[in-house]
Protein backbone atom coordinates (compact mmCIF):
# COMPACT_ATOMS: atom_id res chain seq x y z
CA UNK A 1 0.00 0.00 0.00
CA UNK A 2 2.66 2.90 0.68
CA UNK A 3 3.68 2.31 -3.28
CA UNK A 4 0.46 3.07 -4.24
CA UNK A 5 0.87 6.26 -2.12
CA UNK A 6 3.51 7.23 -3.43
CA UNK A 7 3.31 6.73 -7.16
CA UNK A 8 -0.35 8.66 -6.09
CA UNK A 9 1.68 11.67 -4.79
CA UNK A 10 4.35 11.59 -7.50
CA UNK A 11 1.33 11.99 -10.42
CA UNK A 12 -0.22 14.75 -8.07
CA UNK A 13 3.28 16.25 -7.84
CA UNK A 14 3.17 17.01 -11.42
CA UNK A 15 1.11 19.76 -10.76
CA UNK A 16 1.52 23.31 -12.52
CA UNK A 17 0.51 24.90 -9.67
CA UNK A 18 1.58 28.82 -11.08
CA UNK A 19 -0.80 28.36 -13.67
CA UNK A 20 -3.47 27.21 -11.07
CA UNK A 21 -3.29 23.29 -12.25
CA UNK A 22 -4.26 21.29 -9.86
CA UNK A 23 -3.75 17.11 -10.06
CA UNK A 24 -5.32 14.12 -8.25
CA UNK A 25 -4.20 11.01 -8.45
CA UNK A 26 -6.46 7.98 -7.36
CA UNK A 27 -5.06 4.71 -6.92
CA UNK A 28 -6.41 0.57 -6.38
CA UNK A 29 -6.17 -2.76 -6.75
CA UNK A 30 -8.01 -5.75 -5.89
CA UNK A 31 -9.09 -9.23 -5.97
CA UNK A 32 -12.68 -10.86 -5.93
CA UNK A 33 -14.22 -14.34 -5.31
CA UNK A 34 -16.97 -16.10 -6.04
CA UNK A 35 -17.83 -19.68 -5.44
CA UNK A 36 -21.91 -21.08 -6.27
CA UNK A 37 -22.74 -24.64 -5.29
CA UNK A 38 -25.90 -26.25 -6.23
CA UNK A 39 -26.93 -29.92 -5.43
CA UNK A 40 -23.41 -30.21 -3.86
CA UNK A 41 -21.04 -29.44 -6.82
CA UNK A 42 -19.62 -26.65 -7.35
CA UNK A 43 -21.98 -25.17 -10.28
CA UNK A 44 -19.61 -21.67 -10.41
CA UNK A 45 -16.20 -20.57 -9.15
CA UNK A 46 -14.46 -17.33 -10.32
CA UNK A 47 -11.87 -14.86 -9.65
CA UNK A 48 -10.69 -11.85 -11.04
CA UNK A 49 -8.23 -8.82 -10.29
CA UNK A 50 -8.22 -5.46 -11.26
CA UNK A 51 -5.93 -2.45 -10.68
CA UNK A 52 -5.33 0.64 -12.15
CA UNK A 53 -5.02 4.43 -12.06
CA UNK A 54 -7.47 7.61 -12.43
CA UNK A 55 -6.61 11.33 -12.92
CA UNK A 56 -8.27 14.01 -12.76
CA UNK A 57 -7.27 17.50 -13.53
CA UNK A 58 -8.30 21.17 -12.58
CA UNK A 59 -7.39 24.01 -14.90
CA UNK A 60 -9.51 27.03 -15.85
CA UNK A 61 -12.31 25.78 -13.96
CA UNK A 62 -12.19 22.66 -16.43
CA UNK A 63 -12.31 18.90 -15.21
CA UNK A 64 -10.29 16.36 -17.27
CA UNK A 65 -10.05 12.82 -16.18
CA UNK A 66 -8.95 9.72 -17.42
CA UNK A 67 -7.66 6.28 -16.54
CA UNK A 68 -5.62 3.12 -17.20
CA UNK A 69 -5.99 -0.57 -15.86
CA UNK A 70 -2.46 -0.55 -14.77
CA UNK A 71 -0.79 0.31 -11.89
CA UNK A 72 3.04 1.41 -13.63
CA UNK A 73 4.66 4.63 -13.91
CA UNK A 74 4.60 5.06 -17.33
CA UNK A 75 0.67 4.53 -17.63
CA UNK A 76 0.23 6.26 -14.74
CA UNK A 77 2.12 9.43 -16.51
CA UNK A 78 0.21 8.37 -19.38
CA UNK A 79 -3.01 9.04 -17.94
CA UNK A 80 -2.27 11.97 -16.90
CA UNK A 81 -1.66 13.50 -20.38
CA UNK A 82 -4.97 12.38 -21.47
CA UNK A 83 -6.45 13.62 -18.46
CA UNK A 84 -4.68 17.29 -19.12
CA UNK A 85 -5.77 16.75 -22.95
CA UNK A 86 -9.75 15.83 -21.62
CA UNK A 87 -9.68 18.80 -19.67
CA UNK A 88 -9.62 21.36 -22.36
CA UNK A 89 -12.76 19.70 -23.68
CA UNK A 90 -15.00 20.33 -21.21
CA UNK A 91 -17.50 23.11 -19.82
CA UNK A 92 -16.65 25.64 -17.61
CA UNK A 93 -17.68 24.62 -14.02
CA UNK A 94 -16.86 27.37 -11.36
CA UNK A 95 -17.22 24.98 -8.25
CA UNK A 96 -14.91 22.55 -10.17
CA UNK A 97 -11.48 21.76 -7.10
CA UNK A 98 -9.95 18.94 -5.56
CA UNK A 99 -10.23 18.55 -1.63
CA UNK A 100 -8.16 20.11 0.73
CA UNK A 101 -6.98 18.75 3.99
CA UNK A 102 -9.57 20.05 6.67
CA UNK A 103 -8.06 19.52 9.63
CA UNK A 104 -9.90 16.54 10.42
CA UNK A 105 -8.04 13.45 11.14
CA UNK A 106 -8.81 9.61 9.61
CA UNK A 107 -10.15 7.11 12.32
CA UNK A 108 -7.34 3.98 12.86
CA UNK A 109 -9.64 1.21 11.68
CA UNK A 110 -8.81 -2.50 11.44
CA UNK A 111 -10.79 -3.21 8.79
CA UNK A 112 -7.55 -5.89 6.84
CA UNK A 113 -7.49 -9.61 7.75
CA UNK A 114 -4.44 -11.65 6.59
CA UNK A 115 -6.49 -14.96 7.06
CA UNK A 116 -8.89 -14.48 4.00
CA UNK A 117 -5.70 -12.91 2.27
CA UNK A 118 -3.95 -16.34 2.49
CA UNK A 119 -7.23 -18.68 2.77
CA UNK A 120 -7.06 -21.52 0.08
CA UNK A 121 -10.29 -21.67 -2.05
CA UNK A 122 -10.86 -25.20 -1.05
CA UNK A 123 -11.84 -23.46 2.35
CA UNK A 124 -14.42 -21.27 0.56
CA UNK A 125 -15.62 -24.16 -1.72
CA UNK A 126 -15.95 -26.61 1.26
CA UNK A 127 -18.07 -23.13 3.31
CA UNK A 128 -20.46 -22.69 0.64
CA UNK A 129 -20.98 -26.80 0.49
CA UNK A 130 -21.47 -26.29 3.87
CA UNK A 131 -23.86 -23.96 4.40
CA UNK A 132 -26.18 -25.58 0.97
CA UNK A 133 -25.87 -28.94 3.65
CA UNK A 134 -27.22 -27.37 6.46
CA UNK A 135 -30.15 -25.80 4.60
CA UNK A 136 -31.30 -28.23 3.08
CA UNK A 137 -31.35 -30.81 6.22
CA UNK A 138 -32.91 -28.17 8.86
CA UNK A 139 -36.49 -28.68 7.42
CA UNK A 140 -38.21 -31.63 5.93
CA UNK A 141 -40.22 -28.83 3.86
CA UNK A 142 -36.87 -27.24 1.87
CA UNK A 143 -37.80 -28.58 -1.37
CA UNK A 144 -34.46 -26.83 -3.16
CA UNK A 145 -31.83 -24.92 -2.45
CA UNK A 146 -31.76 -22.34 -5.27
CA UNK A 147 -28.31 -21.94 -4.76
CA UNK A 148 -25.76 -21.13 -1.83
CA UNK A 149 -22.82 -18.40 -2.63
CA UNK A 150 -19.36 -17.82 -0.88
CA UNK A 151 -18.37 -14.49 -2.16
CA UNK A 152 -14.90 -11.66 -0.80
CA UNK A 153 -13.07 -8.89 -1.28
CA UNK A 154 -9.30 -7.78 -1.21
CA UNK A 155 -8.47 -4.52 -1.73
CA UNK A 156 -6.28 -1.75 -1.13
CA UNK A 157 -6.69 2.05 -2.89
CA UNK A 158 -4.85 5.88 -2.30
CA UNK A 159 -5.27 9.22 -3.08
CA UNK A 160 -2.90 12.08 -3.40
CA UNK A 161 -4.32 15.66 -4.42
CA UNK A 162 -1.75 18.73 -5.28
CA UNK A 163 -4.13 20.06 -2.40
CA UNK A 164 -2.50 18.62 -0.25
CA UNK A 165 -4.36 15.59 0.80
CA UNK A 166 -2.73 12.15 0.98
CA UNK A 167 -4.64 8.96 1.93
CA UNK A 168 -4.39 5.28 1.50
CA UNK A 169 -6.34 2.32 3.10
CA UNK A 170 -7.06 -1.63 3.06
CA UNK A 171 -9.77 -3.84 4.13
CA UNK A 172 -10.80 -7.10 3.49
CA UNK A 173 -15.09 -8.43 3.45
CA UNK A 174 -16.91 -11.93 2.64
CA UNK A 175 -20.23 -13.07 2.45
CA UNK A 176 -22.01 -16.80 3.09
CA UNK A 177 -25.62 -16.45 1.52
CA UNK A 178 -28.17 -18.87 0.55
CA UNK A 179 -31.28 -18.56 -1.10
CA UNK A 180 -34.18 -21.49 -0.51
CA UNK A 181 -37.45 -22.79 -1.25
CA UNK A 182 -39.80 -24.35 1.20
CA UNK A 183 -42.85 -26.61 -0.22
CA UNK A 184 -46.22 -27.85 1.51
CA UNK A 185 -48.78 -29.37 -0.84
CA UNK A 186 -48.57 -27.04 -3.76
CA UNK A 187 -47.68 -23.92 -1.79
CA UNK A 188 -44.19 -22.30 -2.40
CA UNK A 189 -42.61 -19.93 -0.59
CA UNK A 190 -38.28 -18.38 -0.79
CA UNK A 191 -36.04 -17.30 1.90
CA UNK A 192 -33.19 -15.90 2.13
CA UNK A 193 -30.16 -15.41 4.67
CA UNK A 194 -26.50 -14.54 4.26
CA UNK A 195 -23.72 -13.59 7.28
CA UNK A 196 -20.75 -11.59 6.70
CA UNK A 197 -17.80 -10.77 7.89
CA UNK A 198 -13.66 -9.47 7.39
CA UNK A 199 -12.65 -13.21 7.57
CA UNK A 200 -13.87 -16.80 7.24
CA UNK A 201 -13.98 -17.51 11.19
CA UNK A 202 -16.46 -14.21 11.33
CA UNK A 203 -19.12 -16.17 8.87
CA UNK A 204 -22.25 -18.39 10.75
CA UNK A 205 -22.82 -20.97 8.12
CA UNK A 206 -25.36 -22.52 10.78
CA UNK A 207 -27.45 -18.48 11.60
CA UNK A 208 -26.96 -17.86 7.01
CA UNK A 209 -29.15 -21.28 6.80
CA UNK A 210 -31.09 -20.93 10.15
CA UNK A 211 -32.05 -17.59 8.65
CA UNK A 212 -32.92 -18.55 5.47
CA UNK A 213 -34.83 -21.72 6.63
CA UNK A 214 -37.29 -19.85 8.82
CA UNK A 215 -37.56 -16.82 6.24
CA UNK A 216 -39.30 -19.22 3.72
CA UNK A 217 -41.10 -21.98 5.98
CA UNK A 218 -43.31 -19.26 8.10
CA UNK A 219 -44.77 -17.85 5.05
CA UNK A 220 -45.98 -21.53 3.47
CA UNK A 221 -49.55 -21.01 3.11
CA UNK A 222 -49.44 -17.36 3.05
CA UNK A 223 -53.28 -15.67 1.95
CA UNK A 224 -53.62 -12.55 0.43
CA UNK A 225 -54.86 -10.26 3.56
CA UNK A 226 -57.69 -7.18 3.55
CA UNK A 227 -56.83 -3.74 2.92
CA UNK A 228 -56.56 -1.62 5.88
CA UNK A 229 -54.82 0.94 7.37
CA UNK A 230 -52.66 -0.52 10.17
CA UNK A 231 -49.00 -0.37 12.14
CA UNK A 232 -45.86 -2.25 10.45
CA UNK A 233 -43.08 -3.66 12.07
CA UNK A 234 -40.58 -3.95 9.57
CA UNK A 235 -37.60 -6.63 9.24
CA UNK A 236 -33.78 -5.36 9.42
CA UNK A 237 -33.38 -6.25 5.99
CA UNK A 238 -36.13 -4.08 4.79
CA UNK A 239 -35.36 -1.31 7.13
CA UNK A 240 -32.13 -1.18 5.92
CA UNK A 241 -33.51 -0.95 2.19
CA UNK A 242 -35.62 2.05 3.21
CA UNK A 243 -32.61 3.92 5.28
CA UNK A 244 -30.50 3.28 1.90
CA UNK A 245 -33.37 5.26 -0.03
CA UNK A 246 -33.41 8.29 2.61
CA UNK A 247 -29.78 8.63 1.78
CA UNK A 248 -30.26 9.52 -1.34
CA UNK A 249 -33.00 12.34 -0.73
CA UNK A 250 -29.98 13.61 2.12
CA UNK A 251 -27.62 13.78 -0.77
CA UNK A 252 -26.38 17.93 -1.41
CA UNK A 253 -25.98 16.76 -4.75
CA UNK A 254 -29.31 15.65 -5.08
CA UNK A 255 -30.49 18.65 -3.10
CA UNK A 256 -28.35 21.05 -5.51
CA UNK A 257 -30.38 19.56 -8.57
CA UNK A 258 -33.87 19.56 -7.15
CA UNK A 259 -34.39 15.89 -6.74
CA UNK A 260 -34.76 15.79 -3.29
CA UNK A 261 -38.00 15.61 -1.11
CA UNK A 262 -35.96 17.26 1.64
CA UNK A 263 -34.26 20.49 0.02
CA UNK A 264 -34.38 23.38 1.67
CA UNK A 265 -35.64 22.12 4.71
CA UNK A 266 -32.67 21.97 7.50
CA UNK A 267 -33.96 22.88 11.01
CA UNK A 268 -37.21 21.12 10.31
CA UNK A 269 -39.00 18.72 12.04
CA UNK A 270 -38.91 15.85 9.52
CA UNK A 271 -39.48 12.99 12.09
CA UNK A 272 -40.42 11.57 15.07
CA UNK A 273 -39.07 13.26 18.01
CA UNK A 274 -36.78 10.00 19.24
CA UNK A 275 -35.43 9.79 15.52
CA UNK A 276 -31.58 9.99 15.40
CA UNK A 277 -30.27 9.19 12.12
CA UNK A 278 -26.59 9.11 11.32
CA UNK A 279 -23.95 8.13 8.43
CA UNK A 280 -20.48 7.30 10.02
CA UNK A 281 -17.90 4.95 8.09
CA UNK A 282 -15.28 5.98 10.86
CA UNK A 283 -17.79 3.01 12.92
CA UNK A 284 -15.41 -0.16 12.57
CA UNK A 285 -18.23 -2.45 12.58
CA UNK A 286 -20.05 -1.01 9.72
CA UNK A 287 -19.85 -2.65 6.46
CA UNK A 288 -18.62 0.47 4.46
CA UNK A 289 -16.50 1.75 7.12
CA UNK A 290 -13.23 3.74 5.72
CA UNK A 291 -10.63 6.04 7.24
CA UNK A 292 -10.98 7.92 4.31
CA UNK A 293 -13.32 9.20 1.34
CA UNK A 294 -12.92 8.43 -1.71
CA UNK A 295 -11.34 12.37 -1.90
CA UNK A 296 -8.76 11.14 0.76
CA UNK A 297 -10.95 13.56 3.88
CA UNK A 298 -11.45 11.71 7.06
CA UNK A 299 -14.67 10.23 6.90
CA UNK A 300 -16.40 11.34 10.19
CA UNK A 301 -20.27 11.34 11.95
CA UNK A 302 -22.39 13.20 10.17
CA UNK A 303 -25.65 13.97 12.25
CA UNK A 304 -28.21 13.71 9.37
CA UNK A 305 -31.50 14.08 11.54
CA UNK A 306 -31.23 14.66 15.34
CA UNK A 307 -34.00 14.86 17.96
CA UNK A 308 -36.35 14.41 14.94
CA UNK A 309 -34.91 17.71 12.96
CA UNK A 310 -33.19 18.20 9.54
CA UNK A 311 -29.58 18.55 10.86
CA UNK A 312 -28.23 18.42 7.24
CA UNK A 313 -26.73 16.93 3.82
CA UNK A 314 -24.09 15.15 2.91
CA UNK A 315 -21.34 16.43 0.46
CA UNK A 316 -18.22 15.77 -1.25
CA UNK A 317 -15.82 18.53 -2.43
CA UNK A 318 -18.12 20.02 -5.56
CA UNK A 319 -21.06 19.67 -3.86
CA UNK A 320 -20.16 21.49 -0.80
CA UNK A 321 -18.79 24.08 -3.20
CA UNK A 322 -22.57 24.69 -4.57
CA UNK A 323 -23.92 24.72 -1.52
CA UNK A 324 -21.22 27.31 0.19
CA UNK A 325 -20.34 24.95 2.81
CA UNK A 326 -17.77 22.69 3.32
CA UNK A 327 -17.30 18.78 2.35
CA UNK A 328 -18.46 16.16 5.12
CA UNK A 329 -16.24 13.31 3.71
CA UNK A 330 -18.53 11.52 1.97
CA UNK A 331 -17.12 11.19 -1.85
CA UNK A 332 -17.75 7.49 -3.12
CA UNK A 333 -16.08 6.33 -6.42
CA UNK A 334 -17.31 3.28 -8.53
CA UNK A 335 -13.38 2.58 -8.91
CA UNK A 336 -10.54 4.24 -10.76
CA UNK A 337 -12.46 4.54 -13.66
CA UNK A 338 -14.51 7.19 -12.34
CA UNK A 339 -14.33 10.19 -10.52
CA UNK A 340 -16.07 10.66 -7.13
CA UNK A 341 -19.26 11.52 -6.51
CA UNK A 342 -21.54 12.14 -2.95
CA UNK A 343 -22.67 9.00 -1.58
CA UNK A 344 -23.14 7.18 1.69
CA UNK A 345 -21.37 4.23 3.10
CA UNK A 346 -22.51 3.66 6.62
CA UNK A 347 -26.48 4.84 7.40
CA UNK A 348 -28.22 4.05 10.50
CA UNK A 349 -30.86 5.17 13.07
CA UNK A 350 -29.31 5.12 16.39
CA UNK A 351 -30.82 2.18 18.46
CA UNK A 352 -33.51 2.56 20.91
CA UNK A 353 -34.18 0.13 23.71
CA UNK A 354 -36.51 -2.71 22.29
CA UNK A 355 -36.07 -6.16 21.35
CA UNK A 356 -38.19 -7.42 17.83
CA UNK A 357 -40.40 -9.66 20.36
CA UNK A 358 -40.61 -6.60 22.43
CA UNK A 359 -41.90 -3.98 19.82
CA UNK A 360 -44.41 -6.97 18.40
CA UNK A 361 -45.54 -7.26 21.91
CA UNK A 362 -45.65 -3.23 21.77
CA UNK A 363 -47.57 -3.48 18.90
CA UNK A 364 -50.47 -6.06 19.66
CA UNK A 365 -51.98 -6.08 16.04
CA UNK A 366 -50.45 -4.97 13.14
CA UNK A 367 -48.21 -6.50 10.32
CA UNK A 368 -44.84 -7.97 10.55
CA UNK A 369 -42.84 -6.80 6.81
CA UNK A 370 -40.48 -9.36 6.16
CA UNK A 371 -39.43 -8.73 3.01
CA UNK A 372 -40.26 -5.89 0.05
CA UNK A 373 -39.76 -5.56 -4.03
CA UNK A 374 -39.68 -2.73 -6.18
CA UNK A 375 -37.82 -0.34 -3.43
CA UNK A 376 -36.18 1.55 -6.33
CA UNK A 377 -38.80 2.06 -8.84
CA UNK A 378 -41.87 2.22 -5.88
CA UNK A 379 -40.19 5.07 -4.25
CA UNK A 380 -40.63 8.92 -5.58
CA UNK A 381 -37.43 10.91 -4.38
CA UNK A 382 -39.11 13.80 -5.41
CA UNK A 383 -42.44 13.56 -3.93
CA UNK A 384 -41.45 10.48 -1.29
CA UNK A 385 -44.26 8.45 -2.40
CA UNK A 386 -43.99 5.01 -2.22
CA UNK A 387 -45.81 2.17 -2.97
CA UNK A 388 -43.74 -1.63 -2.72
CA UNK A 389 -44.73 -5.10 -2.68
CA UNK A 390 -44.55 -6.85 0.22
CA UNK A 391 -44.84 -10.50 2.58
CA UNK A 392 -44.81 -11.09 5.71
CA UNK A 393 -46.89 -12.17 8.72
CA UNK A 394 -49.69 -10.61 10.63
CA UNK A 395 -49.26 -9.28 14.12
CA UNK A 396 -51.99 -10.71 17.18
CA UNK A 397 -51.87 -10.32 20.48
CA UNK A 398 -48.33 -9.14 19.92
CA UNK A 399 -47.06 -12.20 18.17
CA UNK A 400 -46.96 -13.68 14.16
CA UNK A 401 -50.10 -14.57 13.39
CA UNK A 402 -51.13 -15.97 9.75
CA UNK A 403 -48.41 -15.49 6.87
CA UNK A 404 -49.66 -13.04 3.84
CA UNK A 405 -48.66 -12.29 0.32
CA UNK A 406 -49.51 -10.33 -2.63
CA UNK A 407 -50.10 -6.66 -1.03
CA UNK A 408 -48.87 -3.62 -1.00
CA UNK A 409 -47.84 -1.31 1.83
CA UNK A 410 -47.71 2.44 0.83
CA UNK A 411 -47.19 6.10 2.41
CA UNK A 412 -44.75 8.64 2.03
CA UNK A 413 -41.10 8.75 3.33
CA UNK A 414 -42.17 11.90 5.56
CA UNK A 415 -45.06 10.06 7.40
CA UNK A 416 -42.83 7.28 7.67
CA UNK A 417 -40.60 9.24 9.30
CA UNK A 418 -43.25 11.17 11.26
CA UNK A 419 -44.84 8.05 12.13
CA UNK A 420 -41.73 5.92 13.97
CA UNK A 421 -42.89 4.61 16.97
CA UNK A 422 -40.18 2.41 17.81
CA UNK A 423 -36.47 2.14 16.98
CA UNK A 424 -35.23 -1.40 18.22
CA UNK A 425 -32.06 -2.46 19.97
CA UNK A 426 -31.44 -5.19 17.02
CA UNK A 427 -28.87 -3.31 15.64
CA UNK A 428 -26.88 -5.34 12.53
CA UNK A 429 -24.45 -4.01 9.60
CA UNK A 430 -25.79 -5.64 6.98
CA UNK A 431 -23.82 -5.58 3.44
CA UNK A 432 -24.76 -2.33 1.60
CA UNK A 433 -24.41 1.15 2.76
CA UNK A 434 -27.13 0.73 5.77
CA UNK A 435 -27.47 -0.88 9.05
CA UNK A 436 -30.87 -2.98 9.89
CA UNK A 437 -32.88 -2.75 12.94
CA UNK A 438 -36.52 -3.39 13.67
CA UNK A 439 -38.61 -0.30 13.18
CA UNK A 440 -42.47 -0.36 14.02
CA UNK A 441 -44.16 2.53 11.92
CA UNK A 442 -47.63 3.30 12.39
CA UNK A 443 -50.88 4.40 9.79
CA UNK A 444 -49.36 2.73 6.58
CA UNK A 445 -51.87 1.92 3.78
CA UNK A 446 -51.74 -2.07 3.27
CA UNK A 447 -53.66 -3.01 -0.22
CA UNK A 448 -54.73 -6.42 -0.38
CA UNK A 449 -58.44 -7.76 -1.01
Amino acid sequence: MPELLELAERIAGEADTAKGEAIEAYLSSGREALVRVFDGEIERLSSAESAGVGVRVVRDHRVGFAWVGALDESSARGALVQARENASYTTIDEHAGLARPDGVEPASLSLWRDELVECPMESKVELAIDVERRSRDLDHRIRRVVHADYSDRIGEWAVAASTGVSACSRRTSCVLSVYVIAGEGADTATGFGCSAGRELSELDASHCAGEAVERATRLLAATKPRSAHLSVVLDRRVTAALLAVLARTLSGDEVAKGRSLFAHRVGEAIAAGHVTLVEDPSDPASWGATPSDAEGLATRRNELIAGGKLMGYLYDTHAASLAATASTGSAVRGGYRTPPSVGARAVTLVAGELSEEEILTEVGEGLFVQSITGVHSGVNPVSGDFSVGAEGLMIRGGAFAEPVREMTIASTLQRVLQHIRHVGSDLEWLPGVSAGMTVAIDDVSLGGL
